[in-house]
Order: C-alpha cells, then sequence, then structure tokens
C-alpha cells in the first residue's frame, strides 16, 4: 500500500512535510467562543488543522456512568448532563466550518458513534478520526470507512493484535494509523515511542503519533522517529477546567512545537553523505592527507 494519503489538500506520509493537528477536542468546555479562541491560535501556530470530538452522550456513555454525580463548571451534575453540556449542535458547527474556512484552516473530529459520522457529512470532512477508544467498535469502524473520507485510526489502549484486526476489517487504502497511549498526561516512561517503528514496519500506511506527555520534546522526537502526523491537544491556559487542560499545550508552546518540527524535518536530510558547500573552504583549509614518499 502506499505511505502516503491525501488529507485535504496536503499528501501526508512518508517524505512529506508533517501534517500537525492541533486537537481543540472539548476543551472549549461548550463555549463558541473559546473554540474560536483556540481556532485563533491554532491558525497562528502556523499549524495544518484543528480538530474537534462529536459524540451522540446517550449512546456514548454507559448506563452506570449517566447518573454517576459530578463537580463541573455548571454545578453539581450528572455524567450524562455534562456530556450535553460539552457537545456542540448543528447551529454551532456550521459557524464553526464558517469560521475555519474564514481562517483558511482545515477541521475535522473524531466520532464516537455512528450518528456523529452521519452529522459530519453535512460538511464534508477532510478525514474521520477514530479515536483510541473505539478502536474495537467494529460497527463504528465499517461505517466511518462507508462515507469515504481518509480514516485516522489512533491506537491508544489497544493490544496488537486489536490493532491488526480492526485494520483487517477496514483495510489499509486511505487510512493513517497513529500511535498512542491514553493517559492525560502520560508519564515519558509510558510514551513507548519506538511503537512508531514498530507500526511501521507491519503496516503499510502512513504512521502518525497522538501525544498526551506533558512538553514538548517528545513529540518532536516522535517525527524524527517517522511519524507524518503530530496530534496534540491545544488550550488556552492549562490550569482551565476540563480532564484534558492538564496533557495539553498552550498557544505559545503550540508555536514553538510547530517551529521545532519544522526545523527537526530540515536536519533529517536524506540519509545520503554529502560534502556540502558551506564545508568546501573549511575542508581546502584543514583537511589532512596521509603524506606521500
Amino acid at each position: 500500500m502506499a505511505k502516503t494519503i491525501q488529507i485535504g489538500q496536503r499528501e501526508v506520509g512518508e517524505g512529506k512535510s508533517t501534517y500537525i493537528v492541533a486537537e481543540i477536542g472539548i476543551n472549549h468546555n461548550g463555549d463558541l467562543e473559546t473554540a474560536k479562541g483556540l481556532i485563533d491560535a491554532a491558525v497562528d501556530a502556523g499549524v495544518d488543522a484543528v480538530k474537534f470530538q462529536k459524540r451522540t452522550p446517550e449512546l456514548c456513555v454507559p448506563d452506570d456512568q449517566k447518573d454517576k454525580m459530578r463537580e463541573t463548571p455548571w454545578g453539581y451534575i450528572s455524567y450524562l448532563d455534562y456530556r450535553y453540556r460539552v457537545e456542540f449542535d448543528e447551529e454551532q458547527y456550521a459557524e464553526i466550518d464558517r469560521y475555519t474556512k474564514a481562517k483558511g484552516i482545515d477541521w475535522f473530529a473524531s466520532v464516537w458513534d455512528k450518528p456523529s459520522v452521519d452529522f459530519l457529512e453535512q460538511y464534508d470532512p477532510i478525514a474521520i478520526k477514530i479515536p483510541s477508544a473505539s478502536l474495537t467498535d467494529h460497527e463504528l469502524l465499517e461505517h466511518a470507512r462507508a462515507t469515504g473520507p481518509p480514516v485516522i485510526l489512533s491506537t491508544g489502549m489497544s493490544t496488537m493484535e486489536e490493532i491488526e484486526e480492526s485494520v483487517a476489517l477496514i483495510g489499509e487504502e486511505n487510512l493513517l494509523i497513529t500511535h498512542a497511549t491514553s493517559a492525560y498526561p502520560c508519564e515519558p516512561s509510558e510514551l513507548n515511542l519506538k511503537m512508531i517503528e514498530t507500526l511501521r514496519q507491519n503496516f503499510g500506511t502512513p504512521i502518525g503519533y497522538s501525544g498526551h506527555e506533558v512538553g514538548l520534546i517528545p513529540s518532536v522526537v516522535a517525527v524524527g522517529l517517522g511519524a507524518c502526523l503530530v496530534e496534540r491537544h491545544i488550550t488556552l491556559d492549562r490550569a482551565m477546567w476540563g480532564s484534558d487542560q492538564s496533557a495539553s499545550v498552550e498557544p505559545g508552546g503550540f508555536r514553538r512545537l510547530v517551529k521545532y518540527i519544522r526545523v527537526t524535518e530540515d536536519s533529517l536530510g536524506d540519509g545520503v553523505k554529502h560534502v556540502y558547500d558551506s564545508e568546501l573552504a573549511s575542508r581546502a583549509k584543514l583537511r589532512r592527507y596521509p603524506s606521500t614518499r
């Protein structure tokens, strides 16, 4: 299979510039203006796309969790109520679609159920992301595949056997797989970045990295190890309320992340030894050869 796929206007894969995704997710806390602020920060950082999350709460929340109570910015409410509070509706997504187009940046979303796939079709998504939690939801995988856009499959909390089964189900064509560890935030000892190479060896698809660590270095190292897509959560302030904020990157950090990734790309080269023009003067002046007799 080809090691590149088309995502929007970009060819993504081996030998191509890293596709950088700022995941807004639910860090907007259900507020459209906060979402726009996050889009602005992503544009300023120079990323390729922003990503949201789309759920149908009554389908995604397990029955034994729906009535669990929790403290939230909206008071002491049930978990199901909370999930509705942070879920955007059609009117809000229409505004997100309009706003991102006006800003010149692509957007897509993770889908957690089949109705969410159907909901997003109206926006002609550049890709459909299957979150790690849903990797074994084969009905969802088949439904997402049938809609046509590229599928990005995240592999956190999954065994190699589960990954292989899901990839075999939907096929490697028009698929990108991301390595991930589903802990928020994730300890460095559990990032297991060498899995990027393992996935590259085992599948004929582009391989990316979805990071949930604190800091920037592992995401940059992932590019050096062959990740062609890097996805990190973005936040306006890591102290904001929400389960994903502490594993997210603030605007200034995201600008640095994009810069570091681009410098890394320039630094990797082609693996062929060259004598560069910039070395010729030093070579002529300093090179020593064995004396001849």
